[in-house]
């Protein structure tokens, strides 16, 4: 399970997915807000990616719950730098 979480945090596709996510999401916070486009999109990507490239040796279920761990890792690196980003600007 940890070598599982540990490609899907080095995955380009899930973190270009994630960082797109993030960017909507601030592009259309006032109508749909932040919480719910976040949490729908981490598990939209957690079960849509195991589901069309296939899974390996593990079952989709594993991989879709190791999904979930390594999305929300990604999810919080990425607003981590947003909110740096925003500071340095000013």
């Amino acid at each position: 399970m940890i070598e599982l979480i540990q490609s899907q945090l080095l995955d380009p596709f899930r973190i270009g997915l994630i960082v797109a996510l993030v960017f909507t999401m601030a592009r259309t916070r006032a109508a749909t807000g932040t919480i719910l486009p976040l949490a729908l999109g981490v598990v939209f990507v957690a079960v849509i990616l195991p589901s069309t490239q296939g899974s390996g040796a593990a079952s989709l279920t594993d991989a879709v719950l190791a999904g979930l761990v390594s999305n929300l890792i990604i999810l919080g690196i990425v607003l981590a730098l947003v909110v740096i980003f925003r500071r340095m600007r000013g």
